[in-house]
């Protein structure tokens, strides 16, 4: 078994990982374990394949991988990438993640000496194209900017914190032990309004009993395009992530604890974004920080009932389906029931 996997999940990324590649050809410090790249080219239509392949003919040291994952979404692009390490650990970096010279002896160096350690992030800097709007750093999360200070430490359960999927390493038997191969909050688009599966991911680890760590020794620079700090795509991000929110929020808790947990966190909700208008309720429209928070905060209140609707309409979708086995004959029976549970998973896995 090798020691460390890179995993880098990509969708159309031919002119961004040339500059992550280039990082992790230069790591320093790493003679004294095995490492491997694997590149998880997420149904590109670019040249992205073209240019791992040309990377491959002159990789020395490690050894660089391609792999295809044709299912839309980093929740499917991380699974694959854990399905095909051949690490104890995999690090995570996402196709616009650049790397510190030493982010990867820093990584296997941890996970080497914290025997009781799932999960792990970095420290992330955010590069930007352009100048990001006056108090960004409210939002930074957001785009997975974090900066948990200069001392390993813990994420606590009681915190409600955790590291996101940029930069972030992970065990890979917790991993397979504790996290189902198909999340509820799988990011299959704008249109389905979800985000935080690499939360999701963490949590279901955490929740399994392993530790979650914050590492700064582990620093990676996230390069932040102009598009990336429009009003419109802020606004469509946290959305995304708020709408989320209600499930990661459950996660956290026992099941006779969720039914009466959830007008709590519903009226704690509404109470801030009331107080968050009454703030703000002069802010112009043009401002982006406050537009973006109040989103956040609406985002949230609607959250339980707009995955209540996604696993509704999903099971809606099954009911012809299970109605199709129940009348097949017998012999049939246990392959299609098999089906069924393949393409609709039960309520308990979702």
């Amino acid at each position: 078994m090798i020691d460390f996997t890179v995993a880098i999940p990509t969708y159309n990324g031919a002119d961004r990982l040339p500059l992550v590649l280039d990082r992790l050809r230069s790591q320093l410090n790493t003679a004294s374990f095995t490492w491997e790249i694997i590149v998880v080219d997420n149904n590109s239509s670019d040249a992205t394949a073209t240019v791992v392949r040309h990377y491959q003919t002159s990789w020395a040291g490690s050894t660089l991988r391609y792999v295809w994952e044709a299912e839309q979404g980093a929740a499917f692009a991380r699974q694959r990438a854990i399905d095909e390490a051949n690490g104890r650990w995999v690090g995570f970096l996402d196709d616009d993640n650049l790397p510190a010279d030493d982010w990867v002896a820093n990584a296997y160096e941890f996970g080497r000496t914290h025997p009781t350690v799932g999960a792990y992030g970095s420290q992330i800097r955010g590069d930007f194209e352009v100048a990001p709007p006056a108090d960004f750093r409210r939002i930074a999360c957001f785009l997975a900017i974090v900066d948990r200070g200069a001392t390993a430490q813990r994420y606590e359960p009681r915190q409600k914190l955790l590291p996101p999927g940029a930069g972030l390493v992970v065990r890979k038997q917790a991993w397979e032990a504790a996290v189902p191969k198909r999340l509820v909050l799988n990011h299959t688009g704008k249109a389905a309004k979800l985000a935080s599966e690499d939360l999701e991911v963490v949590l279901h680890i955490q929740n399994a009993g392993w530790e979650i760590w914050h590492n700064p020794m582990m620093q990676v620079n996230h390069k932040i395009p102009q598009w990336r700090l429009e009003r419109d795509y802020l606004i469509s991000l946290v959305q995304c992530v708020g709408l989320s929110r209600h499930h990661l929020r459950m996660m956290r808790l026992q099941p006779w604890q969720r039914s009466l947990s959830v007008p709590i966190y519903l009226g704690n909700d509404v109470r801030k974004f009331l107080l968050h208008w009454l703030k703000y309720r002069r802010a112009t429209e043009e401002n982006a920080i406050v537009a973006c928070e109040r989103e956040f905060l609406f985002s949230s209140i609607l959250s339980p009932f707009h995955l209540w609707q996604k696993i509704h309409l999903k099971r809606q979708q099954a009911a012809p389906l299970t109605q199709f086995v129940a009348k097949v004959p017998h012999k049939a029976l246990v392959s299609n029931l098999d089906l069924a549970k393949t393409a609709y998973p039960s309520s308990g896995e979702v």
